[in-house]
């Protein structure tokens, strides 16, 4: 695998921001004949590598990590590298800390960091598809809720979202995240929470209003994503999750709701669900995507 840290000052965020960028490069080869591979004294294996061409793009996977993580989780604490590598997908992970992935109240940008900066970014200086279909958004735990919220507030941007166990934060159950910013929990145990959310009272009709934007966008005739929703049977916020898949569904989303029997809310959950996802639930092409 390829894998780098790029750090770049963010226009959006008004700062420096790191990102990590996996490319599936291990069964790419410089060779394509016969006489340079009688040259190489260490000889390829058995297969058929495919070749580094100029030009060349990878279908990419943006991956949101969890809450009190940085950009580094999902390739620390997961096998994503080894789950992406025979796929040759692409896999970008932007540092938004502790934001879900919100324009805030307290002033950085990180959705429009997330659906307007970051793609541009990634598209001009890596070698990522700018095809809609060539694009997905993943994420667990806090990540869920940003790859839930920044799917459904773009979904020009993404074929499929998928959300494993994003049942904090972003939410298509207005009333919930209402109760949640003027309950008794989270102004004492995540203040950050509410300053990231801004007032209750603001909610209705704003960007953070997921249900009417995503109403709006079914009414229009837009183009949507398709949404996989998945959910540990152990896991505290089942509801939650449960409650976001059948609000999709009667707005007339296509959406696919996974309950994980026996898991919880925990790494042994995000591992075995983000392999589960890329093998199972992402429109693969299993290949690099070479110009014609």
């Amino acid at each position: 695998m390829g894998i780098l840290r790029y750090n770049f000052r963010s226009m959006a965020l008004g700062k420096y921001v790191d990102t990590t960028i996996i490319y599936p490069t291990d069964f790419l080869a410089f060779y394509e004949d016969q006489e340079t591979i009688d040259r190489i004294q260490f000889k390829p294996g058995p297969g058929n590598p495919l070749p580094y061409r100029p030009g060349m793009k990878f279908q990419t996977l943006y991956l949101m990590h969890g809450g009190s993580e940085d950009d580094t989780g999902p390739t620390r604490f997961t096998n994503v590298e080894r789950f992406v590598q025979k796929h040759h997908l692409m896999v970008v992970t932007p540092d938004v800390s502790l934001s879900f992935g919100l324009d805030t109240d307290y002033g950085l940008s990180y959705q429009i960091f997330l659906s307007e900066e970051l793609p541009k970014v990634v598209q001009a200086l890596f070698a990522s598809s700018p095809k809609r279909e060539d694009n997905f958004i993943m994420g667990y735990a806090m990540g869920a809720n940003v790859a839930l919220g920044t799917a459904i507030r773009n979904p020009h941007l993404f074929h499929t979202c998928v959300d494993i166990s994003g049942g904090i934060g972003m939410t298509l159950d207005t009333q919930t995240l209402k109760d949640e910013l003027t309950g008794d929990h989270f102004p004492v145990r995540m203040p950050l929470y509410l300053s990231s959310f801004g007032p209750a009272d603001k909610l209705d009709n704003s960007p953070n209003d997921l249900y009417t934007t995503a109403k709006r966008f079914k009414e229009n005739g837009t183009e949507l994503t398709k949404y996989h929703l998945i959910c540990g049977e152990k896991e505290f916020i089942r509801a939650r999750i449960e409650r976001d898949a059948q609000l999709l569904k009667e707005l007339g989303y296509d959406v696919n709701y996974i309950l994980a029997e026996g898991y919880d809310h925990d790494f042994t959950m995000w591992d075995t669900y983000i392999k589960y996802a890329i093998e199972n639930l992402l429109p693969l092409k299993n290949a690099p995507i070479y110009e014609e």
